[in-house]
């Protein structure tokens, strides 16, 4: 069964972006649902599923007690971090397609800047495969996303000449597209490149501003019907594609066993399938919304969705090439690097705004807007557009 074209997002919502919320996850879960539900001019009593991330701290189960939703015919999670972002997307399409529910709510919130924080080094007590994979390089300090990162940064910096200097430059578009949106943690506060040039070592060759922000908050989306849709008070945002993938040999939180160092293989094969589901190719995205948790993975997903060469992703992003007013602008809303960390749920409602047309940073005749989730672990995407 295909699901283009048959399912929508009606609706969309979200707390404020802070680095201490000042209240529990389960409240920010239920202000952002609440949130959403009343965008897409719906009630609580007309929502029958939710799906979060496996990484979520708030049962589905206690936001429908929050929310006052009578009952639930369906409920869903989804593994692998950030990957998991457009993967909820899609698992709340496929269960409205094919009846399971009517109206169901995508949801991610936490306390990841003043409660517990991703890039900070923690022992694992996972027994399970993840926590064998995690025994391998662990004991040996190899122990956050950047440092695993920047093993592939350097490998891509080895193999096509990128410089340190091309990785600022998407720090520097996030920036600008931050600073003139109200709502980004960064607002009104842009970076030069010789800024991100002199901040502080990460790990080599990440800088500080190489890496996203550690934010409290909370996002949720509404999906629902296309028919349905098109009696809500939006414009439904059609979800013409919705794909999940993993490379071969696939770890949880890194691809350095696929054969290439330099590659970002599980999103090449998400991209592939975007295109084969929507239709389309890149020259027919106007905008793109991309997971920029660091900045050498923007570089390298620009090259697994195709569009530019393998290498050639340092050439694209010059002159302002992923700015607003550039060839393909990425990220208006600021990122994840500009606006706030909510594991890419932020950037869904980016793309909604975006084809709605009320995006504070809008681009010019949007018709369709890809959507990715998080980059080396198994993640997820979605093409998003006008109905």
């Amino acid at each position: 069964m295909s699901l283009v074209g048959k399912t929508a997002i009606a609706g969309i919502g979200a707390t404020e972006f802070s680095k201490e919320s000042g209240r529990s996850e389960l409240q920010l879960a239920a202000e952002a649902c609440l949130d959403a539900i009343r965008d897409a001019g719906l009630k609580p009593s007309d929502v029958d599923g939710l799906v979060t991330f496996a990484a979520d701290a708030n049962a589905e189960i206690a936001v429908q007690r929050e929310l006052g939703i009578p009952e639930l015919r369906f409920f869903s999670r989804v593994e692998y971090g950030g990957g998991a972002a457009c993967g909820t997307v899609a698992h709340a399409a496929m269960a409205v397609a094919t009846g399971q529910a009517d109206v169901v709510v995508c949801y991610r919130a936490f306390n990841e800047r003043s409660g517990h924080r991703f890039g900070q080094a923690n022992r694992s007590a996972r027994v399970d495969s993840t926590g064998l994979e995690f025994s391998w390089h662990l004991p040996y300090g190899f122990a956050t996303p950047a440092a695993w990162v920047a093993m592939q940064a350097r490998r891509y910096m080895h193999e096509y000449g990128a410089t340190s200097e091309d990785f600022g430059r998407v720090a520097v578009a996030m920036r600008r597209h931050a600073a003139t949106n109200p709502k980004a943690w960064f607002h009104q506060r842009p970076i030069t490149l010789a800024e991100h040039q002199e901040s502080r070592w990460i790990v080599d060759p990440l800088h500080l501003l190489d890496c996203c922000q550690e934010s409290d908050g909370g996002v949720a989306i509404v999906v629902t019907s296309v028919e349905r849709a098109r009696d809500l008070p939006n414009p439904p945002v059609v979800i013409n594609a919705a794909a999940q993938g993993t490379g071969p040999d696939q770890m949880m939180m890194f691809s350095y066993y696929s054969g290439d160092l330099a590659a970002l293989p599980a999103m090449g094969n998400v991209g592939r399938r975007l295109w084969e589901q929507s239709g389309l190719t890149p020259a027919d995205v106007q905008t793109a919304i991309l997971y920029d948790h660091f900045t050498p993975f923007v570089l390298i997903q620009l090259e697994e969705l195709g569009f530019c060469g393998h290498g050639e992703a340092r050439d694209f992003i010059k002159d302002g090439g992923i700015e607003i007013d550039g060839r393909l602008p990425v990220n208006p809303h600021g990122g994840q690097l500009g606006e706030a960390y909510i594991h890419g749920m932020n950037g869904i409602a980016e793309g909604v705004r975006q084809v709605r047309g009320t995006a504070v940073n809008q681009v010019r005749d949007v018709r369709n807007v890809l959507v990715t989730a998080g980059t080396g672990v198994p993640t997820s995407g979605l093409v998003l557009g006008v109905s």
